[in-house]
């Protein structure tokens, strides 16, 4: 399978900071209140605050907002809120930004991606442009790579898995290596279930061959 070359950074390693993240963004998506209290202490200490801001800013794309303000009121425990300049982009640059940033998450499955959600209403393929890869997965302040394995944890961990197989595509397009991704799954273990991951795993194995 021929991949899109990725623009901008690319993801060779699985750092502590990385596996704090991924592992946060499993537990906002899917864990309790005790082990989101636990997962957020955790990355306090390893991963850059502005990183953990934009996971849970995007934890409602992915978790609703219920989870993302209960994370966010968790979060402000550890950390206050800094000063941030308003994004007053127009719609129509963040539809430039959400189609730039779809694209290289979907490849050469992008034009088919915004066939099939169309065909389920035209709103909803708008507002996946600019509310969600706009607005949200445009920012600047946490990098391509690591948001797409932040979905790939939050997608094995409410077991969504037809959106967990795009985005394990989709991390490899935006340049996360192979073994960086299934560092993420083992990263896992005791946060997802284990049909679940198990599930995970193998859609990962499968792709995984394919690009062999």
């Amino acid at each position: 399978m021929v991949r899109p070359r990725p623009s901008g950074i690319t993801l060779h390693a699985f750092d502590e900071s990385t596996r704090a993240l991924v592992r946060a963004s499993a537990a906002l998506a899917g864990g309790s209140e005790a082990v989101v209290r636990r997962e957020l202490a955790a990355a306090a200490s390893t991963t850059p605050h502005p990183w953990m801001e934009e996971l849970l800013l995007q934890t409602y794309l992915f978790a609703g907002f219920p989870r993302a303000l209960n994370g966010m009121r968790e979060w402000r425990r550890l950390a206050p809120l800094g000063s941030e300049e308003p994004d007053r982009a127009t719609t129509a640059q963040l539809t430039e930004r959400g189609e730039d940033t779809c694209a290289r998450v979907y490849g050469s499955m992008y034009e088919r991606l915004r066939d099939n959600v169309r065909r389920l209403h035209p709103l909803l393929d708008e507002w996946m442009i600019v509310e969600g890869y706009g607005k949200v997965l445009s920012r600047p302040a946490l990098d391509l790579p690591r948001r797409e394995l932040c979905i790939v944890a939050a997608c094995a961990a409410t077991a969504q898995d037809r959106q967990l197989q795009s985005h394990l595509h989709g991390a490899l397009n935006a340049g996360v290596d192979a073994p960086v991704v299934t560092a993420t799954l083992g990263a896992l273990d005791d946060l997802v279930a284990s049909d679940a991951l198990d599930r995970a795993s193998g859609l990962w194995n499968r792709i995984r061959n394919d690009i062999h």
